[in-house]
């Protein structure tokens, strides 16, 4: 099967905001990566506003929304307060994510099937607004019919637990994970949804599922910001890029 189009590169500059927050002033700045990553190629930048603030501010989604000529992917949890700012500030794309304030990062995909009816109305008004709404998931069918039945236009699965097991050296379980992922993506593809994919991907792991012809973005933060203090961002961006762009070719 051929690709569906070019595959698109959103960078998540949260992490930058995490070093920031370590010292409780304006440096390093999340906005000035996100610049830098937009004239280094990415096609689009990720911010996750937590409920807790951890890392990304209302400032810096303000910010954002001013300076920026690539699309906002804000990602978010299913709250009131969340929706309030998303739809005051109306960023091209939401991801809705799960969220727990003891969890380090995000642990997992969002339980669609379980809230299908809460969720199919908090994401209404956001279609309405203009927001082009996307659930992050796990790589499962019941979840994946449950999205579509709500109405959201993206779906983007959760390949952290594909590159936990390659970076556990537990490759008969990576394999496994990758297979899903690749079943899952075709048929998401077959119900009409956008299919994106990202959590821990690194040069090692991108290009199985850079591979796959209906993933049509991935979204990548973590290695990229870490790998930035090494070979700098512009770079670290670049490389990413390659294999990407190599996978898809």
């Amino acid at each position: 099967m051929k690709p569906l189009g070019n595959l698109r590169l959103g960078v998540n500059i949260d992490h930058v905001a995490t070093v920031r927050n370590a010292r409780g002033g304006a440096y390093p700045d999340p906005l000035r990566a996100a610049k830098l990553a937009e004239e280094a190629g990415a096609d689009g930048i990720t911010a996750h506003l937590r409920e807790d603030r951890r890392h990304i501010s209302d400032a810096d989604i303000e910010g954002l929304m001013e300076v920026l000529s690539v699309p906002l992917n804000f990602e978010m949890a299913a709250t009131s307060e969340m929706q309030q700012i998303a739809l005051r500030h109306r960023p091209h794309a939401v991801c809705i994510v799960p969220e727990k304030r003891e969890e380090r990062t995000t642990e997992g995909g969002l339980e669609v099937a379980r809230e299908e009816n809460r969720l199919a109305h908090f994401i209404a008004p956001l279609r309405e607004a203009g927001c082009r709404v996307s659930i992050f998931i796990a790589a499962d069918k019941k979840q994946i019919e449950a999205a579509a039945r709500i109405g959201a236009q993206v779906i983007e699965l959760h390949t952290g637990a594909y590159c936990d097991a390659h970076a556990e050296g537990h490759f008969d379980v990576r394999d496994r994970e990758l297979e899903s992922l690749r079943e899952m993506s075709a048929f998401a593809h077959s119900l009409g949804l956008e299919v994106h994919a990202g959590h821990g991907l690194t040069y090692d792991t991108v290009k199985p599922v850079a591979a796959f012809p209906e993933v049509m973005e991935l979204n990548i933060g973590h290695f990229i910001i870490g790998e930035a203090i090494f070979r700098g961002l512009t770079p670290a961006i670049h490389e990413m890029r390659r294999l990407m762009d190599e996978a898809r070719a």
